[in-house]
């Protein structure tokens, strides 16, 4: 027991001493960095972010689709609900068509139901836009969105050259890695073994970007919407750092 305990207070220590440069990112930014309870995660909390307030979060993944560690971060930015967008890796989006299809047909469903992520029950719901102007974005990534003129709109520009940009270091091909656009926040997943300064930077900005693609679309949804919303948890926040999710 006491041989345990010294191994979990060694590992806490170079965990904290490993994270310090992200620490001292997000103290600089005028976020909060708190160690999980367990010392094998972080939550960074960033009320004032712009475009909006930001939770990043590392520790043990939240989803089958991603092994081991994740790194994954919300925005909140109060868009329109129906604003229901999402682009992911390619390859991530093939495998998780496969395992939606073979759900569904061994069980004799009918329907994907609430207990179904909205990474998968989208891949049903809503059509892909394959015409994106940038040849590394269209094969790359997949994407998806309540319509195809809304999801155009969200790739026009600045967010496809980050995309584009992501695709040649930061988010090689074939790493699984989800960004959605839902309930008004805009989320982001990704496979990440160890939580290092410049990847957490990297995406960081990638979102920051989606999010300011997100809120000029925004614009074009009336009071009325676009679609009727999906319902289940994407983003199950911890009620407490290092509690499980």
């Amino acid at each position: 027991m006491v041989v345990k305990q010294v191994k979990h207070w060694l590992e806490t220590r170079a965990n904290a001493a490993r994270w310090r440069p992200i620490q001292e990112w997000a103290e600089a930014r005028g976020a909060t960095f708190t160690p999980t309870r367990d010392g094998q995660g972080f939550l960074i909390e960033h009320p004032k972010a712009q475009p909006g307030p930001l939770r990043i979060e590392w520790g043990v993944s939240q989803r089958s689709y991603l092994p081991g560690s994740e790194l994954r971060m919300r925005c909140e930015m109060g868009l329109h609900p129906d604003l229901q967008l999402m682009v992911l890796c390619r390859a991530l989006m093939e495998n998780l068509e496969r395992a939606v299809f073979e759900a569904y047909t061994d069980t004799l469903k009918t329907r994907v139901d609430t207990d179904t992520p909205e990474e998968m029950r989208w891949l049903v719901m809503f059509p892909k836009f394959n015409n994106a102007a940038s040849q590394i974005v269209r094969q790359r990534y997949g994407v998806v969105g309540v319509t195809k003129e809304l999801t155009g709109a969200w790739l026009d520009g600045e967010f496809s050259e980050a995309l584009a940009q992501a695709s040649q270091d930061l988010l090689p091909e074939g790493h699984p890695f989800v960004l959605m656009s839902m309930r008004g926040n805009l989320y982001l997943r990704t496979e990440m073994s160890q939580a290092e300064l410049p990847q957490v930077q990297g995406l960081v900005r990638l979102l920051e970007c989606a999010a300011r693609e997100a809120r000029r679309v925004n614009g074009r949804l009336s009071d009325a919407g676009a679609w009727p919303t999906t319902t289940s948890v994407a983003w199950t926040p911890s009620t407490r750092p290092g509690d499980v999710t």
